[in-house]
């Protein structure tokens, strides 16, 4: 095969190692970066409801939510080791592990998964839209609000709710689409805004009455015995919850870790996961259980505490603490989106069909069917327990990133031959079985039945939050054992 012809397959230049001039990024951007991933209304219920739902001991939950996040922070350094070094995005270091056809294809997997959830995402993200939209209307006129043409509902949505979905898709569309130089600044502000308000938002309540928020936030505080050995089941409970929270992030982390300057950077910025877990944790934390104790002051609020934002700005009578929490909700929820779903989505759609796709053709690819997703996520999708699905396709992630690390490291020792990651001739180190690597797929499968297993299977259920590295330990021996000569 000739050479032309291998460069019109396999070589896209968005799959190419990273220019130097590029490989720009700092522990810094990579403390946005985790911030960014807890910064959403899911992150925040998360870590709410761990300290305040499940009656666990405070410092359970703090250092289970420490354990989570070493075992965040070991795992994306082995998988961002190899894309710094080689400035690859994962669905090409894939190849080396899978074969071309392999990673061309099993690669999929995580663009399904992406897509979906882009889709899901950008539907609650429409929520905050249409919120503002609707506090716009009620602060011009608020007889607007009973027009009969609002009461016209198509998918379960009015006019309101679909042209804040149309909004979030397109604005979406047009930010995400720029380029990685553009989505390193669009991190960084997202971070730092979101920061920004958890702060004055914990000024806000603490300033309000400082005695009185202090002391609620002290007496939802357990701190009884730790040293107990019952506390080390829901010890390890909490640590794969938080886990099982960032997993859907590891796999793909290489197309992140692919830009930074060096592997010292890599694991700093890593390490950072821990420092914002913990600031975040004691601000969501005050903000809830101040907001709470003044709820609970009235009557009607006694029956639970409120751990989801958008339930707590609407108990709040503020217009001005309303449009700033939910603009503060849109610019989180839209970089959580960018990163755990549209750029994975972007570089396994591109390994497809490099020689068709490029990051714009891509981009519109995952919108129109993110929107397909959102348009019908309440009325059908919501409603056939399709997330069960989606989890069991992810369960292919674990064993995704054991094989490739135990590739990289115990087979092959860090290295890759460049030129044959894009080769298409027989005689390529990585061609393998007509771009197959049936070993690989093996370990693959094997792993994915592990790691499904935990869902489908009631026994094993309580492993759930495990299942990932279930699938990346069992799929890594297997292939190492396999391919081992």
């Amino acid at each position: 095969m000739s050479q032309q012809k291998s460069k019109k397959t396999l070589i896209n230049w968005d799959l190419v190692t990273v220019n130097p001039n590029d490989k720009s990024w700092d522990w810094k951007d990579l403390f946005c970066f985790w911030g960014v991933n807890i910064q959403s209304i899911i992150g925040f219920s998360l870590i709410v409801s761990l300290y305040l739902i499940y009656s666990l001991n405070t410092f359970v939950v703090f250092f289970g939510t420490i354990l989570g996040s070493i075992l965040v922070y070991f795992f994306s350094n082995l998988i961002g080791k190899p894309s710094q070094k080689f400035g690859l995005p994962f669905i090409v270091l894939l190849r080396s592990s899978l074969g071309f056809r392999g990673a061309k294809y099993f690669g999929l997997i995580r663009c399904f998964v992406g897509v979906f959830l882009f889709g899901i995402q950008t539907y609650f993200l429409s929520k905050a839209f249409g919120y503002l939209i609707r506090i716009g209307i009620f602060y011009f006129n608020p007889t607007l609000l009973d027009h009969e043409l609002l009461l016209i509902f198509l998918l379960g949505m009015n006019i309101i709710d679909w042209s804040a979905f149309v909004v979030s898709i397109f604005l979406q569309l047009y930010l995400f689409s720029k380029g990685m130089n553009f989505n390193k600044k669009l991190i960084k502000f997202s971070a730092i805004t979101v920061y920004s308000g958890m702060i004055l938002f914990f000024f806000s309540v603490l300033l309000s009455d400082v005695k009185f928020t202090s002391n609620a936030f002290l007496n939802i505080l357990d701190l009884s015995n730790f040293v107990n050995v019952d506390n080390l089941y829901p010890l390890f409970k909490v640590a794969g919850t938080i886990f099982a929270y960032f997993a859907i992030i590891i796999l793909s982390f290489g197309d992140f870790s692919r830009y930074m300057k060096n592997q010292y950077e890599l694991k700093k910025g890593n390490f950072s996961l821990i420092l914002n877990l913990i600031i975040f944790s004691g601000f969501a934390l005050f903000i809830v259980s101040g907001v709470d104790a003044f709820l609970k002051q009235d009557q009607e609020n006694l029956s639970k505490i409120l751990t989801n934002p958008l339930d707590i700005i609407g108990k709040l009578d503020d217009l001005l603490i309303t449009v700033l929490a939910l603009g503060f909700i849109i610019v989180a929820s839209a970089s959580t989106n960018l990163i755990a779903n549209f750029i994975p989505s972007q570089y396994t759609l591109i390994n497809f069909a490099p020689s068709s796709l490029s990051l714009k053709s891509a981009s519109y690819l995952i919108s129109i069917l993110g929107f397909f997703v959102g348009i019908f996520w309440l009325t059908y999708l919501s409603q056939i327990g399709i997330l069960s699905f989606i989890d069991t396709f992810g369960s292919f992630f674990g064993p995704l990133f054991g094989i490739m690390i135990s590739d990289y490291y115990f087979i092959r020792k860090g290295e890759l031959i460049n030129k044959d990651i894009y080769s298409l001739e027989e005689s390529g180190e990585y061609y393998f079985s007509a771009g197959w690597h049936l070993k690989g797929v093996y370990s693959l499968i094997i792993g994915f039945i592990f790691s499904s297993s935990t869902i489908w299977n009631s026994n094993l259920m309580f492993l759930q939050s495990y299942s990932w590295i279930i699938g990346a330990l069992i799929s890594s021996f297997i292939y190492y054992l396999l391919v081992k000569k």
